[in-house]
This record gives structure tokens, sequence and C-alpha cells, in this order.
């Protein structure tokens, strides 16, 4: 491992606080995240709530106006977030001092600036230099959300010039709530601002290292910026501190073909280790519980930076520096040597000379820019959610959540014109080079590719230097196909693998029963469940979710959304119509049923998630939200999957922080989304 250390004096640069730590180890003595807020002087809300209602409805007049001007429509988001910072500070009560009262008018007649401006058709907002808040609507649940983005002075929107554009991931801040993210993106520079560069600053829906719907924020914060302005996609590097760092870890290992470089500093990389050192907790996961570990334990990923740069950074005396100190090991294990800047004598900030060295280091990264084209590539995953590097895409695994890797390697030089491919655990994969980048001319001789010491030919190079081939493992063998999947056959694949976190991380919509449920006991838990999901996505995803019902449920939803049904066969009209599609049964006499045992219809509900059966390319989940809980909320590295795909829960066992009911039988469908041998 490359240490970097320096001999000059810590000056330290005080980081984001934490609050997490030992005394967080008890889940039945639980702080709520986010906390209540102070008391609001009763004539100070009366004049904040006629304001917020009079804004928001400002908001949706000037919506309703600009429904046949998407030109203009397009930058409603860039008003409602000032719209939202205000609600939902007094809405929910997360005034945390007297001083956010004045912000969140402040906040209001900024967001009233940007509608009269709006109104007379300008945006001025969308070619201003410095430090500028902007929104966008997200396609998971339809909010709006905001981000921060530093625009450089050397910022011509007339100038073909693309930019550098560096994504910085924020520290803990269980009082980062809409209005102070807001505001400290209108003041604060952060840590890095390199000359020239454009530097994204996502909320990532609020404080949980950009996990689920927080990691989906930051692509599409990403998108919006470079909608609006030249970003070079060769020049994108991720960075971060503490629980960014974290977050900067993650997108390292789960998308190394997307960034030039990676800066991540302090937090943690994984679960076990970290909870030990930093939380002095030793957890005990069984079967299904360590397979979804692999998810956000990035020491697992580790090899997938044999193809991006990365530079980590640690305190000397910061206990975070376990994070970049298991990485190196896990890396070293893979043959790779991790660069870590240590700050001497330094706790968990920056220390100024390792600044220096990390620009230097990330600076010469980026100003070469990201190869396009890696001759060789090397992609680890345990789960088709991150399946993809550079020119390799694995569609399909002989078993999720063990390792599969794909090794690949062109060689442009060679006669025949060879790719050589290695395998383990996967079964169907795609090479794809773009246009105007395939290293081989386009003579209508196909080339050759070697896959785990089988000769097979690629399809021709097309005329415009593109080449695309797919394989699929038929009956042992390797074969060149037209489709990486056959459409015909229910399949775990990319987007569609599970476990039930991942249908939160798309489009999805609440479903409500409308009839009596068959069980009252059932009936009862149901609900409770249903109000708390609502109540606990608006807490630690920032968005109120707006339901529909079972009733209706139409094509359109069935089409475009995930649909989470709560409820049971008798009450829910959706899930009566697909019940005897679902590979477990759910009676409302007889009880559930599931690897040849019945569990008791009265005190048993089933969670699960599976591909619809009236829509296979759209999730159905069960009564389910996202499954980490309130213990969960009081360190970032327990915010992890809690439940597998499917689990059978004993609503007679109390509900906890940390699980909906007992857990009586829980697991994965298999490839094809079947119980496997011994679960049916």
């Amino acid at each position: 491992m490359k240490r970097i250390a320096f001999m000059a004096a810590a000056l330290l640069i005080v980081g984001i606080a934490h609050a997490d730590g030992p005394q967080d180890n008890d889940p039945n003595n639980v702080r709520p995240v986010p906390a209540p807020g102070i008391p609001i002087p009763e004539k100070t809300y009366s004049e904040l709530k006629k304001a917020v209602v009079d804004f928001r409805n400002e908001v949706a007049d000037l919506r309703k106006s600009l429904a046949t001007k998407p030109a203009l429509l397009q930058f409603m988001p860039d008003v409602e977030i000032f719209a939202n910072s205000a609600y939902y500070a007094l809405r929910y009560n997360e005034f945390y001092s007297e001083k956010e009262f004045d912000i969140a008018r402040k906040h209001m007649q900024q967001g009233r600036e940007r509608a009269k401006l709006l109104r007379e058709g300008k945006t001025p907002w969308n070619t201003d230099t410095g430090l500028i808040v902007r929104g966008y609507q997200s396609k998971i649940d339809g909010s709006v959300q905001p981000y921060g983005l530093i625009v450089p002075k050397s910022y011509n929107p007339n100038s073909p010039y693309q930019h550098r554009l560096d994504i910085w991931f924020h520290g803990r801040g269980e009082k980062l709530t809409e209005l102070n993210f807001i505001e400290g993106r209108q003041k604060d520079v952060g840590q890095f601002a390199p000359p020239h560069a454009f530097v994204l600053h996502p909320y990532g829906r609020y404080c949980n290292a950009n996990h689920f719907a927080g990691e989906i924020d930051t692509f599409e914060a990403m998108d919006h910026v470079r909608k609006h302005y030249a970003i070079d996609v060769n020049r994108i590097s991720v960075r971060g501190f503490s629980m960014g760092g974290a977050a900067c870890w993650n997108f390292a290992v789960h998308y190394p073909g997307l960034w030039a470089a990676a800066a991540p500093g302090a937090g943690f990389s994984e679960t076990p280790e970290f909870l030990r050192v930093f939380q002095k907790e030793t957890i005990k996961p069984n079967e299904w519980e360590k397979k979804l570990l692999h998810w956000y334990d990035c020491t697992d990923w580790a090899a997938n930076l044999y193809n991006l740069p990365t530079v980590a950074y640690s305190g000397e005396n910061d206990s975070q520096k376990q994070a970049a100190d298991i990485m190196a090991q896990a890396m070293l294990r893979e043959r790779l040597d991790l660069v870590h800047v240590i700050g001497p004598k330094t706790g968990h900030s920056y220390h100024p000379d390792a600044k220096v060295e990390i620009n230097r280091r990330i600076d010469s990264i980026v100003a070469k820019g990201r190869d396009p084209l890696p001759l060789k590539l090397h992609l680890t995953t345990y789960m088709l959610r991150y399946n993809k590097v550079h020119w390799l895409t694995i569609d399909s695994l002989e078993e999720h959540w063990e390792r599969a890797d794909v090794y690949a390697e062109i060689f442009e030089g060679k006669s025949p014109r060879t790719i050589v491919v290695r395998t383990k655990n996967v079964n169907a994969f795609t090479l794809s080079i773009p246009p105007g980048h395939c290293p081989f001319d386009n003579r209508p001789k196909g080339i050759t590719v070697v896959v785990d010491a089988q000769v097979l030919t690629g399809a021709a190079v097309r005329s415009d230097r593109s080449w695309k081939s797919h394989y699929r493992k038929i009956d042992g063998n390797w074969t060149l196909v037209i489709n990486p999947i056959s459409d015909a056959k229910l399949r775990k694949q990319h987007g569609l693998q599970g476990p039930i976190d991942d249908a939160f991380m798309s489009t999805f919509v609440m479903v409500m029963p409308t009839g009596e449920p068959m069980n009252p006991k059932v009936g009862k838990w149901v609900t409770s469940e249903m109000e708390r999901a609502f109540d606990h996505w608006r807490k630690q995803f920032r968005s109120e979710l707006r339901p529909i019902t079972d009733v209706q449920v139409d094509d359109k939803w069935i089409a475009n959304a995930n649909l989470i049904l709560w409820g049971d066969p008798q009450s829910n009209k959706v899930l009566a119509k697909i019940a005897d599609k679902l590979p477990i049964r759910w009676d409302a006499k007889e009880g559930v049923f599931i690897d040849k045992k019945a569990y008791a219809a009265g005190s048993h509900v089933p969670v699960l998630i599976y591909p619809n059966p009236l829509n296979p390319k759209k999730y159905v989940v069960l009564n389910s939200s996202f499954t980490f809980r309130d213990y969960d909320y009081l360190n970032n590295a327990r915010q992890i999957p809690r439940l597998p795909d499917w689990a059978v829960l004993d609503i007679d066992q109390p509900r906890t922080t940390q699980r909906p009911a007992g857990i009586v039988d829980a697991g994965f469908f298999d490839e094809q989304w079947r119980l496997p041998a011994g679960k049916k």
C-alpha cells in the first residue's frame, strides 16, 4: 500500500460532525432521526404558515400556467426546492435554531424571485456562475429534490468547451434538512473547488450515505447537470469525506467505468468491521444476512478498482482510518496497491498538506481523463444491479450473492483479431464498443472471441466502427446469440434481480387496499406498517409519497411502476388478481405456504419482491417498504438491506426498532425467480 504522510504541523480543518457512536448501541433506546425541532412561537408559526401556503399556491399556479411551455416547465424544480425547504421544516417540526426562521423567509423570497423571472420566460440562474442551488424531479417517486453546484467563473454557456465535473458527497448531518442543505450550498464552497471545474453536491436524500434512493439521487442530479451544462464525461470524478467518504467508496467499486478518479476520505467501506471498531458493536449475521452484506461491503468489490485510479485519505488519529486500511487489505488480495494519504497527528479532518497532495494527484489523473476504451477490464459483482464496466456487461449470473468475475482483454495488434474473456459464475455477457472506438477495422471477417478457452466468432465491425456481441452459456458451452437473455423465460437480470430494497430505486407507487382484510389482526398490522412506510420514507428519503388505491391501478401504472401492494388477497384487488401466480401461496383460511410448511393465516404475513405477473419488466412488492429501520438510522453503516427476496413474518411477535415482526423464514429466489430446491 502506498502510504503518504506529512511531517508538517497539523493545522486541522474541521469536518462535519458525526453523532453516532457506542452510545447508540441499544435497540431498546433509540433516539429519533431526524430529531424533533425546537418549539416555534405561535406568532412565528402563523406567519410562516401563511407565507408557505401562499407561496405553494403561487408555485402550483405557475406550474399550471407553464403546462404548455415545456421549455420553461423544465425549470420549475428550481423554484419548487425553495417552497419545499420552508414547507418541510414547518410541516414536520424540523427547525433546529431560531435563525432558521429567517432562513425559511429568505428561501421563500428567493423562490418568489425565481418564480417571477420564470413567469417572464427568464432563467438567469441557468447561466450564472458561483454557488448555485437547483432541483430536479425524481423518477423514483415524483418528488422534487435539491442539489448544490459550483459553476466556475470561467464558464461560458455559449462556448462548446466541456468542463471537468467533481461530485462531492457530504458528511453525516442529522439536521441536514432541505432548509440547511440549500442554505449551506449557497454559502460554503466546500473542501475542494478546483479552478475551471464544476462541483456537484448531491443532497443524497438526506443522511443515508447515498444508499438506495440516495444512490439514485446522485445520478439524477448528475444527469440534470449534464443536460444544462457542457460536461466532459471523461473528466468526472467522485470525492467525499466521512459519510461522504463511504459514499465515494460505494460509487467507486460499483460504477468503476464511469469515473476518471475516486478520492474517498475517512468514512466506512464495509459494515461488520467498521461497527466493531467505531461503534464497539459485534454483529452476528445469519446466512441470508451474510449474503446481503455483499451489497454495500465495498471490500468484496475491491477488484473493480483495477479500472479506476483511486486516492484515499485518512487522519492518522481518526478511528475512521479503518475504512481505507481494510480496503487496502482487500485490494492487496487482488494484487492492487492503494495510494493512501495520511494526515499526521490528525483526527477526523483534512490535514492542509494532505489536501495539496490529494489535489496534485487527482488533478493529474483527471487532466488525462478516463480512458474511453481500456484494453483490459476486470469486473467483479455479486448482483446484477452492478453489472457493467466500460465495454463489458454481465447479463446473467449462475448464482446471485456468490462472487462473479469477468476478465476481458482486447489484443488489437494480433492476427486474427482477438478478444480473450475469462469468466466465473457468469452464464451470459455482452461486449459492446461504442461508435468510433473499435480498434479493429470493418472488414467483413468477424473478430475471434476466446471465452474460457473456447474459440468463438464475434460479429463483424460495423461501418461506424462500433461492435457488439452477446454470449450465452448453453448446455455448458459458450455460444454467440442474438439476445443475451431469452425474453420468453423469467430470469433475474439487471434491474430485476431483487432483493426487496431494489424496488425503491426506480419508479414505484404505494397501492392501498380498499377491501376488508381476511383477518382483523393481519389487517391491523398491515395498516400500521403501511402508515409507517409513508412516514419513514418522508423522514429518511425526503418525499411525501402519493399513494393510489387498488382500484386505481390501470395499464399505465402497471407498465411504468413497481407496485408496492399493501393488504392480503382479500383486501387488495391487485394482489387477488396475481396471488395464484406468485411462488408463495397465501390463503385466507389455510395460511401461508412455503417449503411444504403452513404458517397460520391469522398470525403470519408474507413479504416479498417478484416480477409483476401483469408486467414482468417491473416488480411487485408485498407489504414492505425499505427494510432498514429506526436502530439503523443511528449509524450509516447499518443502513443496508435487512430482508432478502422473501420472508414470512410472525406478527404475534412484536415490531421492534430492527424488525417489522418476528421472521420465521426468509431467503432468496433462484435465478429463474423460483423457490430454490427444498423450498418448493
